[in-house]
């Protein structure tokens, strides 16, 4: 009996899904990265004199996948404004210590994070093939031995700690890392199996380490970015401790809300407290309103877009901390 010819429409349909699935998928990873030779495939350029280190800035998601595309087009003048403003955002934090450096690249768009991970995997993949790039560039052409800082948000954190996995366990390049920013990912047990050379900070000043917290509200349970059952590691930017203690208000130097032009809109010191959940491993606030801060793009308590605005004054000084530290280290203080 040859059962290979019986057909079930609905397999049938799911069949040449998963087969048109697959084609696109080999087509995105065979596309060639962008000429990072171009000044024009950089958001930020050697942008800054006289700095004593380099950041490596890589842009979170802005483009929303609103026009059914997998992954953001260098054609979209829209988006790449909206790249750029979302950089200028975070640039306060890096650039009174380090000369900027961000490439634009062809990321995800947000609408896959909604969905399954694996789902997620050839556009991600192809977002960070530009990355990669640009990377590799930025070490042949532009580093030089200079200190390196190495800073992400959300999906740009998550390129990032793929460039740590993959780039750092050599010695030469990992001695150059003052600290690495991966703000608004999780970083896990998995993430860091077979990657010895990673380090996760464990305090204010200690250099070649991974910076990392997600931030919700103390009722919420799970997040499109730290899914229900995910434990991540974090350190809190209010006392620069691993553990569950509370960190007042009184210890936020300044939460800062900026606009694209990197203009900051609002001030509010002492803006909230907060601590680490021992079962998720996230970072909790204490002190806000969740219903204040509300995002049509997450649930209410779910303060991702503000990971780093809420901390921002002291991520800023932590940045000179740790750079002054790993420039004391090295007799070049």
């Amino acid at each position: 009996m040859a059962a290979n010819c019986i057909t079930i429409p609905g397999m049938r349909r799911t069949a040449v899904f998963l087969s048109v699935f697959l084609v696109l998928a080999a087509s995105l990873l065979s596309a060639r990265s962008l000429d990072y030779s171009d000044p024009s495939s950089w958001a930020y350029l050697a942008e800054g004199e006289d700095r004593s280190a380099d950041v490596f800035l890589i842009c979170p998601t802005v483009d929303w996948g609103g026009k059914g595309n997998t992954n953001m087009s260098m054609d979209d003048e829209a988006a790449k404004a909206d790249f750029a403003g979302a950089l200028n955002m975070e640039r306060g934090i890096y650039e009174e210590c380090a000369t900027l450096y961000s490439p634009f690249y062809r990321q995800m768009t947000f609408s896959f994070y909604e969905g399954p991970r694996e789902a997620m995997h050839p556009y991600i993949d192809y977002a960070y093939e530009d990355v990669k790039a640009a990377f590799s560039y930025y070490l042949e052409h532009f580093n030089d031995g200079r200190p390196l800082i190495l800073a992400g948000f959300s999906q740009g954190a998550q390129h990032a700690l793929h460039l740590l996995q993959d780039f750092f366990s050599d010695p030469e390049l990992q001695d150059l890392l003052v600290a690495a920013y991966l703000i608004g990912w999780p970083v896990t047990e998995e993430d860091l199996a077979g990657n010895e050379h990673l380090c996760l900070a464990s305090g204010e000043s200690d250099t070649g380490v991974i910076i990392t917290f997600s931030t919700e509200a103390e009722a919420v349970s799970q997040s499109i970015i730290v899914p229900e059952g995910m434990k991540t590691y974090s350190i809190n930017p209010l006392n620069w401790k691993t553990d569950s203690s509370y960190a007042p208000a009184s210890s936020n130097l300044g939460a800062c809300f900026t606009d694209y032009d990197g203009r900051i809109t609002a001030e509010i010191p002492c803006f909230c407290g907060a601590y680490i959940d021992d079962e998720r491993g996230v970072l909790k606030v204490v002190g806000v309103n969740p219903s204040s801060w509300s995002l049509s793009l997450f649930p209410d308590g779910v303060y991702h877009i503000y990971d780093y605005q809420f901390f921002y004054r002291n991520l800023q000084q932590n940045v000179k901390t740790r750079l002054d530290s790993f420039l004391a280290e090295r007799g070049k203080d």
